[in-house]
C-alpha cells in the first residue's frame, strides 16, 4: 500500500510541477503574440519564426498541461449521470475508464508519435518555410512527453479509484493543492 501511495504522490507532484511550467509557457506565449501584433501593426512587418514560435508554444502548453488538467479533475466529462453517483460508483467508472480507454488511447498515441518523432529527428526536420524555426522534432517530442504525463496521471487516477473501490480512499498529502475525492452530491 505504501508503494501505491508513494507512486500516486510522485506522479501528482510531477504533473503539478509540469502544470506550473505550462502556465509559464502560456505567459511567454502572451508576450510573443503581443510582440508579434505590435510588430505587425506598428511596423507593418512580421517574421515566420515568430509566428511558428506562437504555435510551438501553444502546442507545448497544451500537451504539457493535459496531465495537470487530469490531476485537477478539470478535464471534459459528461457529468449528467456521473455527479449523481456514489463515490464508489464514480470510482468504478474512473477505474474502468482509465483501464479500457485512457491508457490504451495514450499507448496508441505514444506508439504512433514515437515513429513520427524519430523520423523527424533522424532527418533533423526543420520548418519548410523560409525563415522558419529549425528542429521541428523538438515540438514533436512534446507529443510524447504530454501523453506520457497523461498516462502517468491516468495510473494515479486508476490507483485512487482502486483504493476507493476497496474501501481505503486516497487522502492527499497535507500541504498539497490536490483536492480530496468529493462526497456524493458535492460535485464531481
Amino acid at each position: 500500500m505504501a508503494f501505491l501511495l508513494g507512486l500516486v504522490r510522485n506522479i501528482d507532484r510531477l504533473n503539478e510541477w509540469v502544470g506550473k511550467l505550462a502556465g509559464y509557457i502560456s505567459l511567454l506565449m502572451v508576450v510573443v503574440v503581443t510582440g508579434d501584433v505590435i510588430m505587425r501593426y506598428a511596423f507593418d512587418t512580421t517574421f515566420v519564426a515568430v509566428q511558428e514560435l506562437e504555435w510551438h508554444l501553444f502546442g507545448a502548453m497544451f500537451l504539457l498541461g493535459a496531465g495537470y488538467t487530469l490531476l485537477k479533475d478539470e478535464h471534459v466529462r459528461v457529468d449528467v449521470i456521473y455527479q449523481r453517483l456514489s463515490r464508489k460508483a464514480r470510482a468504478w467508472i474512473n477505474f474502468l475508464g482509465v483501464l479500457f480507454f485512457l491508457l490504451p488511447g495514450c499507448f496508441l498515441v505514444l506508439d504512433t508519435s514515437w515513429k513520427f518523432f524519430s523520423m523527424s529527428l533522424a532527418i533533423h526536420e526543420g520548418s519548410p518555410d523560409p525563415g522558419g524555426l529549425p528542429a521541428r522534432y523538438v515540438l514533436k517530442a512534446f507529443i510524447l512527453i504530454g501523453f506520457v504525463l497523461v498516462a502517468l496521471q491516468g495510473v494515479s487516477m486508476g490507483v485512487k479509484a482502486f483504493l476507493e473501490i476497496i474501501g481505503k480512499p486516497y487522502e492527499p498529502a497535507p500541504g498539497t493543492t490536490e483536492k480530496a475525492v468529493p462526497a456524493k452530491g458535492k460535485g464531481a
